[in-house]
């Protein structure tokens, strides 16, 4: 399927010159993720109470309503209250049914680095070389953090300037789902089943679809563009549970504290070294983990928050259990109620929704091969909106967006593959309109 080529204005400098700003001209793709990561749209952490969790979030939004609204597309809807954005573009298929075929992207960035005042930088023709992004303050994207840089060599990419995250996850997803519907509003030609497309806030913090209206969104399957590089896709995630431990300790002054005091920071961190050696640092593929993600405390009260991770539901449940008779063998040792923990299930692996339904991944892969990339199968560390959505009754895999080194200032995308990832989209309209 044909796609726009990049149109090159003049030689771009490379980031280590930087010089002036990114002239556009390159394809609709890429002008909008150019457009796209300048808007702050950081999640927050600390108001996980409210959906959406900051209101920053809806800046992007009111622009992907107008422009989806300019292109004419069907059923566009804004969620002021909650920051969803809807649309459809109607099938253009006559006396035949076809699915409906959706595709979510989500609009947040992760709180773990800023999102303010992004700068991004084009590095073109890029040489395979570790990548200075800020001299001064010695920041740089080396190749072995980071090796999957070697598939980029010769390619163009789009970096920060070391300040900020970039925004790729997601805004790449969503800055590819709409200049596929760009495409096909524009090319009525091209013959196509309907399309659900949705954009979610606070996906990075684990409320992606807590809002989410399925009665706009009336695909029988979708497909979350929340991936990295490109030809990645995945149809299997974490069980994901959130646990906090609350540590009762007991203050007394320090000069007379022998046999009495009981301090809470410790005691959590003895909690934290029972606990199998088992943390992301330590683990990759199907193997799970549990991991302290923040501490907070005081001699009298310690709270530390953790994350409980497996692909595999029974060691899942499992590792919940450790977990918990942990606590249980610590408050022998130290008094009942000295050690709380709250559980709480977060998402579940969406193989099992999508086992039985292995021809939306096969039409991914087709896709993909169509375009002339090999498909790579993995599971997710993580969980994306999919997952949710696949046991609300839509399935959902996840595909590549041509990015990667997520949530941080090392986050880079390559404007050669994002545009791949367009024709890959186009292509799974393609197939699933029977074409």
């Amino acid at each position: 399927m044909a796609m726009w080529p990049v149109q090159m204005q003049g030689s771009m400098p490379s980031i280590s010159e930087g010089k002036g700003a990114i002239k556009m001209g390159y394809s609709r793709v890429i002008e909008n993720f150019l457009r796209y990561v300048k808007i702050d749209t950081q999640s927050s952490e600390e108001s996980t109470d409210r959906v959406p969790s900051t209101d920053r979030q809806h800046s992007l939004a009111r622009l992907l309503y107008r422009e989806l609204t300019e292109l004419s597309a069907d059923s566009v809807s804004y969620d002021e209250a909650h920051c969803y954005v809807y649309a459809e573009l109607a099938s253009n298929i006559e006396g035949k049914s076809v699915p409906a075929v959706g595709f979510v992207a989500h609009m947040d960035t992760s709180p773990a680095v800023s999102g303010e005042n992004v700068s991004p930088r084009i590095i073109e023709n890029y040489d395979g070389s570790d990548i200075v992004l800020n001299q001064e303050k010695h920041i740089v994207t080396r190749v072995s953090d980071f090796p999957t840089l070697t598939r980029c060599k010769e390619k163009s990419l789009i970096v920060t300037d070391g300040n900020t995250l970039l925004g790729a996850d997601d805004k790449a997803g969503v800055a590819e789902i709409m200049a596929m519907a760009a495409y096909l509003q524009e090319h009525p030609e091209t013959k196509h089943g309907k399309i659900c497309i949705a954009f979610t806030p606070d996906e990075e913090v684990g409320n992606g679809v807590a809002c989410f209206d399925k009665n706009k969104f009336p695909a029988q399957y979708a497909y979350t563009v929340d991936g990295g590089m490109l030809g990645d896709m995945n149809y299997e995630c974490f069980n994901a549970a959130s646990a906090v431990l609350t540590v009762t300790g007991k203050s007394v002054h320090p000069g007379s504290a022998k046999n009495i005091m009981r301090n809470a920071i410790k005691l959590a961190q003895e909690f934290q070294s029972a606990l199998p050696d088992e943390c992301p640092e330590n683990t990759e593929g199907y193997e799970g983990f549990y991991h302290v993600d923040s501490m907070r405390g005081t001699v009298e009260c310690a709270v530390a928050e953790y994350i409980i991770r497996d692909h595999d539901r029974t060691k899942f449940e499992e590792r919940k259990a450790v977990f918990v008779r942990t606590a249980e063998t610590l408050n022998q040792k130290y008094g009942e109620g000295t050690f709380r923990v709250e559980l709480s299930d977060s998402y579940r692996n969406m193989r099992e929704v999508l086992a039985d339904k292995m021809y939306i991944v096969d039409n991914a892969a087709e896709a993909m091969r169509r375009a002339g990339v090999e498909p790579r199968i993995s599971p997710i560390r993580g969980g994306t909106d999919g997952a949710r959505l696949s046991f609300e009754g839509i399935p959902c895999p996840n595909i590549c967006t041509g990015a990667d080194a997520f949530h941080g200032r090392n986050e880079f995308a390559c404007i050669e593959d994002m545009e791949k990832v367009v024709e890959i989209l186009l292509n799974i309209v393609d197939i699933a309109a029977g074409q």
